[in-house]
C-alpha cells in the first residue's frame, strides 16, 4: 500500500519562499506523475499544478511563474517550490499521485503567508 507524506509547510512572510516535499512509501512504487492541490478555509480544493507521466508541467494561472513542481531521480519524491508567496497562497497543500487505476493523497501540510 502506497502512502504519501508531505512536509515543508509553515509560516512565511509575503514575498518569501517555501519548498514542499511529498515522499512516497512502498518499496517498488515510483511516481510517474504527481499533482499538487491546495485548499483554503471555506474554499474548494483546487489544482496548483501537475507533472504528467510524459514530463509535461501544468500550473494554475494563479501560481504560474512563482511555483515549480519537480521530482527527484528516484521518482519517489516530488517537490513544490513556492516563491514570491502571497497571502492568498495560504492553504493546506496536498500531493496526489496515481496508483494503479486510482489516486492516493497525502495528509496535507499547512502553508500560511502573512502580509
Amino acid at each position: 500500500q502506497v502512502q504519501l507524506v508531505e512536509s515543508g509547510g509553515g509560516l512565511v512572510q509575503a514575498g518569501g519562499s517555501l519548498r514542499l516535499s511529498c515522499a512516497a512509501s512502498g518499496s517498488t512504487f515510483v511516481m510517474n506523475s504527481a499533482a499538487w492541490y491546495r485548499q483554503a478555509p471555506g474554499k474548494q480544493r483546487e489544482l496548483v499544478g501537475s507533472l504528467t507521466s510524459g514530463g509535461t508541467l501544468i500550473y494554475a494561472d494563479s501560481v504560474k511563474g512563482r511555483f515549480t513542481i519537480s521530482r527527484d531521480g528516484t521518482k519517489r519524491m516530488a517537490y513544490l517550490q513556492m516563491d514570491s508567496l502571497k497571502p492568498e497562497d495560504t492553504a493546506v497543500y496536498y500531493c496526489r499521485v496515481r496508483v494503479g487505476v486510482g489516486y492516493t493523497w497525502g495528509q496535507g501540510t499547512q502553508v500560511t503567508v502573512s502580509s
